[in-house]
C-alpha cells in the first residue's frame, strides 16, 4: 500500500523554542519575585491595559448588559450541552471498594483539586467557547475556586460576551490579564487570588510554553500547538462541504494544518480546486491565516482504500477528526487516534469548536496518539485507600518482607515485620528473601 501527496507540507508547525522558552522564563521569574506590581507592569506592557485586574459584580454587571440577548441565549444554549455532556463523563468516574483478602479493603476517591485557572484567549479573536469549555467542566468536575483569566483590550477590558460566559458558567472570579502575566498571576496566587492547583485552556506559543514551564508545580491540560484538523472521505463525500471545512480550520492560524485523506482522486482534485475559491471569499484577517495555512502546511493524501486512509489518519493522530464517508459504524470502531470525532457530513469541528457538547481544547501535534481533550477527569485527582482487620493485613505483611528483602530495602521489611510480631506473636514465619 502507497500513499500519494497530490499536495506536501513546506513547512511544519514550531516556533522558535528556546527564543520563546527565555522570554517566557524571565518574565515568570520577574512576577514571582515582583508580585502584583509586578504582573501590572507586564499588564501595561502587553496589553496596554491599567484597569481593575478583578472584576467587581459592577462590572461584571454592566458587561453582561452589553452582550446582545440573541448572542446571550447562544451562550446559555452551548453552556447547557457542555454542562450535561461534563456530567455525563463525570457519571464515569465514581467511589469504589472492593475486599481483595478477607478483611483487606481497598479503594478508590475522585477528589476535585481546590482552584483551577482557566485561560481564555482574547486577542484576535474572542474565544468565547473557551470560557464555556473550560470553567463549565471546572464547575461540574467540583473545584471550590474558579478563575477566568482573558486578555483585555486597551480602553475595553475584556470582551463583554466572554464575560458573560465566564460568569454564567460558574466562575468565582474574572481576571483582565493577558498571556504570561495572566497564566503567572493565577499560578502565583496573586491579586488576592487562592493558587491555582491547574491551568486549562489554549493560548498563544508564550502561554504554552508558560504552562510547560510551569508543569508540575501546578498540573495543566496539555501543552498545545497550532490547531490541526483531518478530515476523511470516500467518493461519497460532497466535495463543497469538505472543502468547507478545511478551510473553516485553516482560519484558526497562518501555521494551523489540514489535512484530506481520501481514496478518490477525483474528489481529492476538487477539493484542492474548490480551496482557493473559498479562501478568497472570507474577511481579510481570516483570508491571510487560512491563505497561509493552506499553502505552508495543508496536505492531500490519496490512499489505496479505507483500511490505509485509517491507518494514514492514527499516524496523524490529528486534533479534529472528520469523517465523510460510507459505514460510519466501521470507521468509530477502527480509528483510534484523535482528539475528537466527527462522524458524518451532518455534524463538522466547528459545532464541537462551539456548541454541540464536546469540548474543544484538544490535543494538538500528534498529541492524541496518547492523551485525550479536557474533560471533568482532568480537573479531578483519582486516589486509592486502604483498610485492615490485623488477620487481613497477614498475607500482605508476609509478602511485602520478602519482597522488599529481595530489592534490598531492610526499612520496608522491618515495617511489616513488626506488624507481625504485634499481631501474630505465637506464630513463625519465615521472611528471609529466599524463603
Amino acid at each position: 500500500m502507497t500513499r500519494e501527496y497530490l499536495k506536501k507540507a513546506s513547512l511544519t508547525p514550531k516556533s522558535d523554542a528556546t527564543e520563546t522558552h527565555e522570554i517566557v522564563k524571565g518574565i515568570l521569574d520577574d512576577i514571582e519575585a515582583g508580585g502584583d506590581a509586578k504582573a501590572m507592569e507586564y499588564a501595561a506592557k502587553f496589553d496596554q491595559y491599567e484597569g481593575n485586574v478583578l472584576l467587581t459584580p459592577e462590572e461584571i454587571e454592566a458587561a453582561c448588559a452589553l452582550v446582545p440577548e440573541r448572542l446571550k441565549a447562544d451562550i446559555r444554549f452551548s453552556h447547557d450541552n457542555v454542562r450535561r455532556f461534563a456530567e455525563l463523563q463525570k457519571s464515569t468516574v465514581s467511589d469504589v471498594e472492593t475486599e481483595l483478602l478477607p478483611g483487606f479493603v481497598t479503594g478508590q476517591k475522585a477528589i476535585p483539586v481546590d482552584a483551577a485557572g482557566c485561560y481564555v484567549p482574547g486577542g484576535r479573536y474572542s474565544h468565547i467557547a473557551s470560557a464555556i469549555m473550560t470553567v463549565t467542566t471546572a464547575k461540574v468536575a467540583g473545584c471550590k475556586h474558579i478563575t477566568a483569566c482573558s486578555p483585555p483590550r486597551p480602553g475595553v477590558g475584556v470582551a463583554p460576551a466572554i464575560v458573560y460566559a465566564a460568569h454564567i458558567c460558574g466562575a468565582d472570579k474574572i481576571m483582565a490579564m493577558g498571556g504570561v502575566q495572566g497564566v503567572a498571576a493565577m499560578t502565583f496566587g496573586l491579586f488576592g487570588l487562592p493558587k491555582a492547583n491547574i491551568l486549562v485552556g489554549p493560548g498563544n506559543q508564550f502561554v504554552a510554553e508558560a504552562k510547560r514551564i510551569l508543569f508540575g508545580r501546578v498540573g495543566i491540560d496539555m501543552i498545545a500547538g497550532p490547531t490541526d484538523s483531518l478530515i476523511l472521505a470516500d467518493k461519497t463525500a460532497d466535495a463543497h462541504i469538505v472543502a468547507t471545512d478545511l478551510v473553516s480550520q485553516a482560519e484558526h492560524g497562518y501555521n494551523s494544518p489540514v489535512w484530506l485523506v481520501t481514496d478518490d482522486r477525483d474528489l481529492a482534485e476538487d477539493v484542492m480546486a474548490r480551496v482557493p475559491k473559498l479562501i478568497d471569499d472570507l474577511p481579510d484577517v481570516n483570508r491571510d491565516n487560512a491563505a497561509a495555512a493552506w499553502r505552508d502546511y495543508a496536505e492531500v493524501i490519496v490512499c489505496s482504500d479505507r483500511e490505509e486512509m485509517a491507518a494514514c489518519s492514527d499516524d496523524y493522530a490529528p486534533e479534529h477528526l472528520t469523517v465523510q464517508a460510507e459505514d460510519l459504524d466501521w470507521w468509530l470502531e477502527n480509528l483510534t487516534c484523535y482528539g475528537s470525532l466527527f462522524l458524518g457530513e451532518e455534524t463538522t469541528v466547528s459545532y464541537g469548536d462551539k456548541a454541540a457538547g464536546t469540548n474543544h481544547v484538544l490535543p494538538t501535534s500528534r498529541a492524541a496518539s496518547y492523551t485525550g481533550g479536557l474533560s471533568v477527569h482532568k480537573y479531578m485527582k483519582i486516589v486509592t485507600w486502604q483498610r485492615s482487620t490485623r488477620e487481613g493485613s497477614k498475607a500482605v505483611a508476609e509478602a511485602t518482607a520478602r519482597i522488599s528483602r529481595l530489592e534490598g530495602m531492610e526499612g520496608h521489611a522491618r515495617a511489616a515485620d513488626v506488624r507481625l510480631e504485634k499481631y501474630f506473636p505465637n506464630e513463625t514465619f519465615d521472611l528471609s528473601a529466599n524463603g
